[in-house]
């Protein structure tokens, strides 16, 4: 059996006469899910249950290698044209080839996909070519779900359609392809939120940065990957972190289906700075952070990516009452502080301002070599730590 002898045979108008599938009736422009059961040089057969089968023509499941995208036991997505001696024809779509006046006429009426290619951008939308020699009209708002940035990029395309107006015996056709897109992106929704679970990793696109969080793409369904889920250094902002059209990888915190809402988290698959926090920072620590924030009680001290440290106003004065941390330290500065208490359960970290003035330190916490009768030694808190610690220290005394 070939194309050709199917249309010598009737007219495609003809052709859409109702039949019956087992107990129940298909009307041409039909649409059935089947699995596929039989690959040929010409067809691809289809299981349409009680030992009935359907085909279709091989040429609609080839990509533009000529590869056969399909296999045997795939499940596909047809609608159905004509019986015919018993065998019944099924399409995933009507080709430009095929489709002449009859065929979009009845594609309009059953809502059968149809094969058409962008001329030109215009006034409104886009110029499409259909059949060969007919044009129809895809307005912009039906060519994409969103808006697109780069209309020009659909010019040349060979893209799939509905035609959802047929006026003046073919000369006003209006085609949509977004409805299309509608459908398809049920079905991934659909299977996405069949798969998803929560701690799952997933990877997606982003689709638009806000203050509160970036949305990612997941596809088919919106995952919000909120401000305090992006990092675990807060003083990046989701600019720094995020691009329109990165790829990120998160994990799932939080799967409501009812809001139609994934929250994901960003910094769930990196370290978290706070772990092993009292090995890696033990009390008496010296090291150098920058004040990243200046409050009414204090300044805050980034240590490490997404690791601040609290030096309490109490503490930054040197004995002087102080009205803000803005009168001793600014933003940005770098400062050399000490660790004072730890409290990892609540995601604290408490610091003193190590002062760069000598200051005078207890003879009783340094080694015997440095004392001396009728002398004091002097240092920095940071020199005490270093000193405690065995590394080198310069020291300087006077008599008092």
């Amino acid at each position: 059996m070939s194309e050709e002898n199917i249309q010598e045979e009737m007219s495609f108008a003809e052709l859409l006469a109702e039949t019956s599938v087992g107990k129940g009736w298909l009307k041409p422009g039909d649409r059935l899910q089947a699995p596929v059961v039989k690959i040929t040089p010409e067809w691809v057969f289809i299981d349409l249950g009680e030992k009935n089968e359907g085909y279709l023509d091989r040429k609609e499941f080839l990509n533009e290698q000529g590869e056969m995208t399909l296999n045997e036991g795939d499940l596909i997505t047809a609608y159905f044209v004509k019986s015919s001696h018993s065998e019944k024809l099924f399409t995933t779509r009507i080709t430009s080839a095929a489709a002449g006046k009859q065929f979009l006429e009845a594609a309009w009426q059953n809502a059968i996909p149809v094969e058409a290619t962008v001329e030109r951008e215009m006034k409104g939308g886009f110029e499409v070519k259909l059949a060969g020699t007919m044009r129809g009209f895809c307005p912009y708002s039906q060519m994409t779900l969103r808006r697109s940035e780069d209309p020009a990029s659909f010019i040349g395309q060979r893209l799939i359609f509905n035609i959802i107006e047929y006026k003046e015996n073919g000369r006003n056709i209006i085609l949509s392809r977004r409805a299309i897109l509608e459908e398809e992106l049920a079905t991934k929704k659909e299977l996405l939120w069949e798969t998803i679970q929560v701690g799952q990793t997933v990877k997606g696109t982003v689709m638009s940065i806000h203050k509160f969080g970036v949305f990612v793409d997941l596809g088919g369904i919106q995952g919000l990957i909120p401000a305090s889920e992006m990092d675990w250094d807060r003083s990046r902002s989701t600019e720094d972190l995020f691009t329109i059209g990165q790829e990120v990888t998160a994990a799932i915190m939080v799967i409501d289906r009812e809001k139609d809402k994934i929250t994901l988290s960003a910094k769930a698959l990196s370290p978290d700075p706070w772990m092993l926090l009292e090995e890696r920072y033990p009390i008496g620590l010296s090291l150098t952070g920058k004040v990243v924030r200046l409050t009414d009680f204090g300044a805050f001290v980034n240590l490490e990516p997404g690791l601040d440290g609290l030096i309490h106003i109490s503490r930054l004065g040197q004995g002087k009452k102080i009205k803000h941390p803005r009168e001793v330290l600014k933003e940005g500065q770098a400062v050399d502080v000490q660790v004072e208490k730890i409290e990892a359960a609540q995601r604290r970290i408490s610091l003193a301002l190590v002062d760069l003035a000598t200051q005078e330190l207890d003879e009783r916490d340094l080694p015997e070599k440095y004392h001396g009768e009728g002398s004091k030694t002097m240092g920095t808190l940071g020199d005490l730590f270093q000193l405690k610690n065995n590394r080198p220290l310069a020291l300087s005394k006077r008599k008092p």
